[in-house]
């Protein structure tokens, strides 16, 4: 076997894992094309491990074999979906659980909404989407104080200081969510630091994966150390939240009569995802402004035109169209969540291609957001394209807009809204000159090394 220890392999590889190990008498993917399997008992992984990541390498898989295509993990095979017309025959807009959410707890080891009834996947996904819209409509001028603080930090640096974007703004992502999610006791920083290294533990596992047996024992054991103290944290807040009035996401969970430990695995989703998805949301979109000055300038007449010299607020938000078309250009240009999968739960059918039943299906969305035959310049950063309606057709399509985005992502349009809304009427942003800023694709894309910017003040 490959050692695993030597390489980073994304969340997707470690849930074909287990869907392999549950869905023994998976069928082949009948007439799709594809790679055949360098090695009998590792398929197509050291192909994955050469490329760098699963994205890279669906990316060349797509490019050589088409739209649909096929690869190896151990002796099972993975359809692998790359382009608009063959997502939208496969995606269901009926599905009652959300992917993203359903491979996260899959991962942490909870039940995910497909090993329950719909009926209840559906009123426990609405309960969850619910508790996030009614704690961000509560806790909003809390939101926008800590936006504001981080401003005025920036805002008092001398022009010529860098500022490290991937430090400053997953700090203020996880203050958010943290306090938003479990209540004031994370206005203490020392909880909050302690918050932050667990969170690392937990996401670096997830992404790495610890399937190198006795070689990773230390890593599991620091990765469930760190799970158990999380999990241990939120049910401490479940238990001192009930019955209380509190507008904290926990408390309207608990107002839904969930079960405690509905509750915590709940908070456990939102508070590892809703923390990474925000603070790259928030560092992709700043440092794209800082490269594109007119882009920069256009949103700052928009926001003057919109809200003045008035604080924004979640009413106005919907009002700043520019703002959104930037957000949204952000995700397709850094590709934010690269990929998601289902399972093939009925035998289906792509194109001409039969997929059978209990086969993994690969959305290669990094694939697709930078695919020439869906978008003008692919590589150009150009949020004018949203303007057009058919484009955010098959955006809200790939789940990121509309009902199909996972509420985490849209948690995070409005924590970046607001970020944005406040800095580019205050300051001007400036990219560091020679600077590279490479990616790290993994479940959700980060910068490999922090990100600089310059600022200076607005006349």
């Amino acid at each position: 076997m490959l050692d695993f220890a030597i390489f980073a392999v994304t969340f997707v590889i470690i849930l074909i894992g287990a869907v392999l190990y549950l869905y023994p008498s998976s069928r082949r993917a009948s007439g799709v094309p594809g790679l055949n399997p360098t090695e009998e008992k590792d398929g197509n992984l050291q192909d994955i491990v050469n490329k760098g990541s699963l994205h890279e390498f669906l990316v060349g898989l797509h490019d050589e074999f088409g739209s649909v295509a096929s690869f190896w993990f151990g002796r099972r095979p993975v359809v692998s979906l790359g382009a608009v017309d063959q997502l939208r025959q496969h995606i269901n807009p009926n599905w009652t659980t959300d992917s993203f959410e359903t491979m996260l707890k899959s991962l942490l080891g909870y039940q995910s909404g497909s090993g329950v009834g719909a009926t209840e996947s559906m009123i426990r996904k609405k309960v969850y989407e619910g508790a996030i819209n009614k704690t961000l409509e509560s806790n909003f001028p809390l939101l926008l104080q800590l936006v504001e603080e981080l401003v005025d930090k920036w805002a008092s640096y001398p022009k010529s200081q860098h500022t490290p974007l991937c430090a400053h703004l997953l700090g203020l992502a996880m203050k958010a969510v943290t306090q938003l999610a479990m209540g004031s006791r994370f206005q203490d920083d020392a909880e909050v630091i302690r918050f932050r290294k667990n969170h690392e533990a937990i996401w670096s596992e997830i992404g790495k994966g610890y399937l190198d047996g006795e070689k990773s024992s230390s890593r599991k054991a620091h990765y469930e150390s760190a799970l158990a103290e999380m999990e241990s944290v939120l049910k401490s807040v479940a238990k001192q939240r009930a019955g209380s009035s509190h507008s904290s996401f926990v408390n309207y969970l608990l107002q839904a009569n969930l079960t405690e430990r509905q509750v915590m695995e709940d908070g456990m989703v939102f508070t590892l995802a809703g923390c990474v998805i925000t603070a790259n949301l928030c560092i992709w979109a700043v440092h794209f402004l800082s490269v594109s000055e007119a882009v920069q300038d256009r949103l700052y007449n928009e926001l003057v035109e919109v809200l003045g010299d008035e604080p924004v607020s979640l009413e106005k938000i919907p009002q700043l169209r520019y703002c959104q078309q930037v957000l949204n250009e952000t995700v397709r240009t850094a590709k934010l969540t690269p990929m998601a999968a289902r399972l093939q739960e009925v035998e289906g059918k792509v194109d001409q291609h039969v997929i059978p039943k209990e086969t993994l299906v690969i959305y290669a969305l990094g694939v697709v957001l930078q695919d020439a035959d869906t978008w003008s310049l692919p590589y150009r950063f150009n949020p004018d394209r949203f303007a057009d309606e058919s484009v955010m057709k098959s955006f809200s399509l790939l789940g990121f807009s509309g009902s199909q985005a996972c509420p985490e992502l849209r948690f995070a349009y409005t924590v970046a809204a607001m970020l944005l809304s406040t800095v580019v009427r205050r300051l001007r942003l400036h990219s560091v000159k020679g600077q590279v800023v490479e990616a790290r694709y993994e479940l959700v894309t980060t910068p490999k090394d922090d990100t600089w910017i310059t600022v200076s003040k607005r006349n």
